[in-house]
């Protein structure tokens, strides 16, 4: 066991949106039965995530982190001081943006060994995502057609990806000037959604929505028989299905293997300091980023951002 302070820097949510965050010192969390401490490099944030129940208020935003095992509870031999690790941690507990966090050891995976950690920490939320909406929910076969609604978003991206890793045929929906990013991450076709569906799309077997509105709206007259469509952004109409993503380690373990592979590739749009966290905030809630904002905690190394708000 390393030496783990008393006090530790955290960002906590006082009130519902940015200008409820406040940068404070605050006790280091001990361990309970099932968890592991992490020395927090680097936290990932998404832009709905401050509208919080003010009944669960004052509490540690961001749920996907990067860091190093720094203590474990007497129960877990799934994970050791020392190991670096990266998680999607579950959204009923306390998040992560501080320099330490009890994590529920069952959702700990070891981090990509090609990313550092601030590119480690962008791949959790959005890649899980990707792929539940794609395999656990949408079923995607290899040699089926799969129409990913914003293919060049922070969920897009991989989904587009994962899509032709398992030998999909991807049709991607993006704006004329992302035409050229989706075609890189492996669209086979890409159109502008807001112009080109009723011409432009022959019938998928699946829709993957990360956008909502119209175009989910639009999505089943776009389906095979018996065709399926799936959605982060809302509720489909008819027989489509909604989800929120769930921690799993041992999908996490499958991208890391993909990551590391050469299969996967991580879009950093920004890095903040922990310090800046209310910046790093309204970053993700700005349009035109191109991939995660991500909170740097603790010597993370960003060799892989572009930007810097810090």
């Amino acid at each position: 066991m390393v030496a783990v302070p008393r006090t530790m820097e955290a960002i906590r949510l006082h009130t519902p949106g940015v200008d409820g965050l406040r940068h404070e010192t605050i006790d280091t969390p001990s361990l309970q039965f099932g968890e592991a401490l992490v020395e927090v490099h680097a936290a990932a944030i998404t832009r709905d995530e401050l509208e919080w129940p003010l009944d669960r208020l004052p509490a540690v935003p961001s749920y996907e982190l990067s860091g190093v095992v720094a203590a474990v509870a007497d129960d877990i031999d799934a994970v050791s001081v020392g190991d670096e690790v990266y998680a999607l941690t579950p959204f009923d507990r306390d998040g992560v943006a501080a320099e330490y966090a009890a994590v529920l050891a069952t959702t700990l995976a070891p981090k990509p060994s090609t990313l550092d950690h601030v590119e480690s920490a962008a791949v959790p939320l959005p890649a899980l995502s990707a792929w539940q909406g794609l395999f656990v929910h949408g079923g995607l076969e290899p040699g089926e057609r799969v129409l990913v609604h914003g293919a060049v978003g922070g969920v897009g991206q991989f989904a587009t990806q994962l899509a032709r890793w398992r030998g999909a045929h991807v049709v991607a929906t993006a704006s004329p000037q992302a035409f050229e990013g989706a075609r890189a991450l492996g669209a086979h076709e890409v159109i502008d959604g807001r112009t080109d569906l009723d011409d432009g799309v022959s019938p998928v077997d699946l829709v993957f929505d990360t956008v909502g509105g119209e175009l989910l709206e639009h999505a089943p007259a776009l389906l095979t028989n018996g065709g399926r469509l799936v959605s982060i952004a809302g509720e489909p109409p008819g027989e489509g299905t909604y989800f929120v993503v769930e921690p799993s380690r041992e999908q996490l373990v499958e991208l890391t293997r993909l990551v590391d592979s050469g299969e996967l590739r991580v879009a950093i749009d920004s890095t903040f300091a922990l310090s800046d966290a209310a910046a790093a905030f309204e970053r993700s809630l700005a349009s035109g980023k191109q991939g995660k904002v991500v909170i740097r905690v603790a010597g993370g190394g960003a060799s892989g951002a572009a930007g810097g708000g810090g």
